[in-house]
């Protein structure tokens, strides 16, 4: 299973983060990269806190014969056409598409999988479980359902209506 989390927080335009997001899943569609599923999107604040916007975020099933090297340079070119610049971390962002698993594969980058830090994002697990409720950490060996309910409390995050 291949899973890509989409995010965003600052406008592209006049185009709001929601707006931005499901567009990026056309973009990705248009490199030959089937969409599976998608989760629902969900809101939350920017993690760890700060006063930045509150974050769109939703996970992608995708299919692909690219490379996870050469599926990350696509994710990042496809940032870079929404105005993403890569500065400070955990800064605010027009588009945030990490790469978070592919298939059972483990390595230390770069592409690291699964993304260090997926385990410990509310705004990954949860659209995660919605989509992929059986997913196991491959490294840890923990449920993701198992893992959002360590975290889930000191970050909320919000499913956003279907109309939003």
């Amino acid at each position: 299973m291949i899973l890509i989390a989409i995010g965003a927080n600052l406008p592209v335009g006049h185009q709001l983060p929601l707006a931005t997001c499901r567009a990026a899943l056309k973009d990705l569609s248009d490199k030959g990269i089937e969409i599976v599923r998608v989760s629902s999107w969900y809101e939350s604040p920017a993690w760890p806190p700060s006063v930045q916007p509150n974050f769109v975020n939703g996970i992608a099933e995708v299919k692909t014969a690219l490379s996870p090297e050469r599926l990350l340079q696509v994710l990042h070119g496809i940032e870079a056409a929404y105005g993403r610049t890569r500065g400070a971390k955990n800064a605010a962002r027009t588009l945030d598409l990490d790469l978070i698993t592919y298939d059972d594969v483990i390595q230390t980058g770069p592409p690291e999988l699964p993304h260090p830090r997926m385990a410990d994002r509310a705004f990954v697990l949860a659209p995660l479980c919605e989509i992929a409720p059986d997913w196991v950490h491959p490294v840890i060996g923990v449920p993701a359902a198992a893992l959002i309910e360590k975290i889930f409390e000191n970050q909320p995050i919000n499913r956003i209506s279907e109309s939003g």
